[in-house]
């Protein structure tokens, strides 16, 4: 923990980004103080923008997958990869550089939140409270992220340090902070969740903020994790019931489904189903763009000129995901929406090798820059915008500007249908199977009549596959439930021949349901290896 502190410290000078005219642009801050700076509400939102970018770099680059749907079984293809393939089995170690890679990526944004709240705070207390609107926006906005990241955090590793105020930590011996109890760091992501939903306005002033309705519907996903049913349900109603009344129009399900994720403006652009997303810019390279294209993307879709650039396909679909009776059924629009296999083709999606658009073609038996062989014949389609082109700039080493969404409409209604069920053997509640029907129906399937649960987890499982979040649902049907489902996935590859090795992982203990924490924090903060504590006396 005490390297991360140390690196919060000095981050709030390090806002010398140059981007697009959106609210990624950050002012320059040389030598910010509280007493001369955050004066207004382009200064607050300078800084409140990189809490849904660089500060995630880290998780985002290989860790968001590995974490969500390596472990949930929806991505495949890894056997034999170091950088994954311990996620693909279940062989996770406390070394693993994916595990360091979610801690660092979750505490430094928590983290940076927390300067920022006690620096707002700080800053009103100057100005004697008056005019100081923009600074409650900023730190209602920084409690949303904070909520967020120790969510994702209570999810991932159960017991963990809750730290309020990293600046407290400077102080010596102070960085040996214990573990708490994983019930309290969700309690302490819905009371951060809470302030920002009381402080934060209904629609954002600019696309891809969060807004009252974004902090609402997180926290019926918290609820849902917690299976308080009753919490979760009221919570996603109150976002249902905005959209259908004041929010009509400006939150709701997207007619296009496959533009959201494989065009930049049309996922950033007043896309009324995010709520919540990370932003990336592709002219921000390393140090801010979305670098999924390069681990996910085929070769010859990004490999031939304009792009010259890297697809690894080091991450692709599994055959769990492909078999209809486990994953997209014959007639889920999803699958072409998500997923490219042979004969896949895009008129858009010009290069130098593909001069009519790009078509998937497996028949090569090797990839190079004209054919595609992964291991099992299909790439991941979520995220990949194609080759470079004037209106979707993608550099030549795999950065674009498509965000990651973290939150979306699609969920909240989905949760609000489980959290109806909530332990019921099925449901025919008219509002739970109005809220599962839209998001079926719009998939191309016919509205069902009654509700269980498999057929929600399903649901949830052909939406938001590839989008880094299964994984938490087969956890958080307690062991045995998830070592069933963990057990019956196909999770092996196709050899040159077509012939299937087949691989099926296997759940051991209940302790594989969370991440272990990193051994490089263990070793400073032995604190950590002692049993969770309360956080709340």
């Amino acid at each position: 923990m005490k390297r991360n502190i140390i690196f919060l410290i000095g981050a709030l000078v390090c806002f010398s980004v140059a981007c697009k005219k959106d609210f990624l642009n950050h002012p320059s801050t040389t030598g910010p103080t509280t007493d001369n700076y955050y004066n207004n509400a382009e200064q607050v939102n300078g800084a409140t923008g990189i809490l849904y970018n660089n500060v995630w770099g880290d998780w985002f680059d290989k860790a968001f997958t590995s974490v969500g749907d390596l472990l949930g079984g929806t991505v495949t293809g890894t056997q034999g990869n170091d950088q994954y393939n311990s996620f693909y089995n279940f062989n996770i170690q406390s070394t693993d550089g994916l595990v360091s890679s979610t801690w660092n990526s979750c505490y430094k944004a928590a983290g940076q939140a927390s300067v920022l709240i006690q620096t707002f705070k700080d800053k009103k207390a100057l100005l004697g409270g008056t005019n100081t609107d923009f600074l409650d926006k900023g730190i209602a906005e920084a409690r949303f992220i904070r909520g967020f990241a120790y969510f994702y955090i209570g999810r991932t590793f159960g017991d963990a340090p809750i730290v309020d105020n990293p600046l407290d930590l400077t102080k010596p011996g102070a960085y040996l902070v214990p573990k708490y109890h994983q019930k309290d760091v969700l309690r302490f992501a819905l009371e951060d969740l809470q302030a920002a939903a009381d402080g934060l306005p209904e629609v954002a002033a600019q696309d891809g903020r969060v807004t009252k309705y974004a902090a609402i519907g997180m926290m019926a996903k918290v609820y849902l994790y917690l299976k308080d049913y009753i919490n979760a349900a009221a919570k996603a109603k109150l976002v249902i019931d905005y959209s259908k009344g004041a929010g009509n129009g400006v939150l709701g399900l997207n007619d296009d489904y496959n533009a959201m994720f494989t065009s930049s403006a049309a996922a950033n652009v007043k896309n009324k189903e995010n709520l919540f997303s990370l932003r990336w810019l592709s002219s921000m390279g390393w140090n801010g763009g979305n670098r999924f294209s390069i681990y996910a993307a085929p070769q010859p879709l990004v490999h031939p000129k304009p792009t010259g650039g890297n697809g690894y396909s080091a991450v692709v679909p599994s055959f769990d995901m492909l078999n209809p009776a486990t994953g997209y059924e014959t007639a889920d629009k999803r699958r072409g929406w998500s997923v490219m296999q042979q004969g896949f083709h895009k008129d858009a999606w010009v290069n130098d090798n593909f001069p009519t658009g790009f078509t998937y073609d497996t028949t090569g038996r090797a990839t190079d820059d004209h054919f595609i062989f992964t291991g099992t014949r299909s790439n991941i389609q979520k995220y990949i915008v194609g080759p470079n082109r004037a209106d979707e700039p993608v550099t030549p080493d795999g950065h674009t500007s498509m965000p990651t969404f973290i939150l979306r409409y699609a969920d909240v209604l989905l949760i609000y249908a489980e959290a109806v069920l909530g332990d019921a053997g099925s449901t025919a509640d008219a509002g739970a199977l109005e809220a599962f029907n839209k998001v079926h129906n719009r998939a191309g399937l016919t509205s069902l009549t009654t509700l269980t649960q498999n057929d929600i987890l399903h649901e949830r499982k052909v939406e938001f596959a590839f989008e880094g979040d299964y994984w938490f649902d087969i956890q958080r049907q307690g062991f045995a439930k998830a070592q069933q489902i963990i057990a019956s996935q196909e999770r092996g590859t196709l050899d040159g021949n077509g012939r299937l090795t087949s691989f099926k992982a296997t759940l051991n203990s209940a302790a594989q349901l969370f991440l272990p924490i990193p051994q490089a924090e263990t070793a400073q903060d032995p604190k950590l290896l002692e049993p969770a504590v309360d956080y709340y006396k």
